[in-house]
């Protein structure tokens, strides 16, 4: 049996699933109360009931992905996790991996290692859930948070900011979801943590 995700790796995984589910869920159901753009989201895909709920279970789930993923990059940066999984990284690389993906080319025989294309897409990830953290707490308090609001282009620049991160962080985990279905096995190595050799 060989290792391919560590303990707390999977832990924090599973957090994070959680976390942005309930995030995304109940944000859209914030959003629909005063909309961006126009168009709302279905109330069968949102948590919350009315805005006051909604604001509970996005504000509870934010402190959770901020903790969690807080601890996820400690252990990463402290253990050299992050390191060896995501770097180094190429543009050339990342492209070619992604066509040779499209044309359903792409090997996974060592789920050890992370392609081009997944160290791109995990990178990307944690830089859209940071943008929603940081973007989130400059629209829940612009005043006290106002120097960071005002690298958004304030309050409305942050909600805008907030919003297509939102998205980016959706389609990831959209993409995710399918690459998991059409490798079957990275499901189980999330889970135990091993995969059997050959």
């Amino acid at each position: 049996m060989k290792t391919v995700h560590p303990l707390l790796v999977r832990i924090t995984h599973w957090v994070n699933a959680l976390a942005i589910l309930v995030m995304v869920t109940s944000g859209w159901k914030i959003y629909n109360a005063s909309p961006l753009f126009d168009f709302a989201f279905p109330d069968d895909l949102t948590l919350g009931g009315w805005l006051a709920g909604a604001l509970q279970w996005h504000f509870a789930a934010m402190w959770i992905l901020a903790l969690n993923g807080m601890i996820y990059l400690a252990y990463g940066i402290a253990s050299g996790h992050l390191r060896r999984r995501m770097l180094p990284i190429s543009p050339r690389a990342m492209l070619g991996d992604v066509f040779n993906a499209l044309r359903g080319r792409l090997a996974h025989d060592d789920l050890s290692v992370y392609n081009a294309a997944q160290k791109f897409a995990y990178l990307v990830a944690i830089a859209l859930a940071i943008g929603l953290v940081l973007s989130g707490l400059a629209i829940w308090k612009p005043v006290q948070f106002y120097a960071l609001a005002s690298l958004m282009g304030d309050y409305e620049g942050a909600r805008l900011l907030h919003f297509f991160c939102m998205a980016g962080l959706v389609l990831f985990v959209v993409v995710h979801v399918l690459m998991v279905l059409l490798v079957p096995k990275t499901f189980l190595t999330m889970i135990t943590g091993k995969l059997k050799n050959g």
